[in-house]
Formats: C-alpha cells, structure tokens, sequence
C-alpha cells in the first residue's frame, strides 16, 4: 500500500502494479491503454472490484416489493509495471507523448480536447 494517496500499487491480473486509474469505463480504459504503449509502458487492465451496496430493502408495510436496482456497469482499474510511474507526475512533467508527437496535456488526459495542445499552457487554457 502506498504511503499516501498519489501513489497507489495494486496487484492487477497477479502482477505488481502502480495504479494509473480506478473505475474506468471500457471507452476510457482503451484510451489511456493507447497512449501508454505507445510511450513505452506495460499496461495490466483489470475488472474493478463491483461496488459494496447495503442489504436490499425488506417489503414495506403497503405489501408493495422495492425498485429493482440498476445494472452496475462494468468498470476497470488501469496500472503499469513501472512501479515508479505517477500519472500527475508524467502529465506535468510532460513525459507522455501522443502517437503524432505532441506532448500529453492534461486536457487531452482528461479527453476534454480531441488532440493535444502542447504548446498552450495549462493554467491559459480553457477551463
């Protein structure tokens, strides 16, 4: 376990990991797996655990049965091998490029911008 909360290690699919991103969508776990083989890195994408719900709610008193919950969509958790890799500190320290050679900023991070605007700073870029 990591000492604080911006470096977490996990163990996906029985390899030792450091967590890029918890709770992912398939769409976003696809993305983030593209920019971090083309930089070099293994990635290990793993089934997130469902989320811990509380007992079902008895009959109520109406004889009426509770709403049927929602389908949980599928979620996964994204990690590399390098046990040493930050995303944060990979995004600002510009360390992660994209396929056409522009440096990863925060925005494309995030899939805010379609591609990447390396040469607009973060703090002068849209909010």
């Amino acid at each position: 376990m990591a000492i604080n909360q911006n470096h977490l290690s996990e163990e996906l699919n029985g390899v030792k990991c450091s967590v890029v991103e918890k709770n992912v969508t398939p769409e976003r776990s696809a993305f983030l797996q593209q920019i971090l083989l083309f930089n070099k890195y293994r990635v290990e994408i793993a089934e997130s655990a469902p989320p811990k719900t509380s007992a079902p709610n008895p009959i109520s008193e109406g004889g009426e049965a509770p709403p049927l919950p929602l389908p949980i969509p599928k979620t996964f958790t994204v990690g590399v091998t390098d046990m040493m890799f930050n995303p944060i500190n990979a995004i600002f320290g510009r360390l992660l490029h994209t396929p056409e050679g522009h440096v990863v900023t925060l925005a494309y991070w995030n899939q805010k911008d379609e591609s990447s605007h390396d040469e607009i700073p973060y703090y002068e870029g849209k909010s």
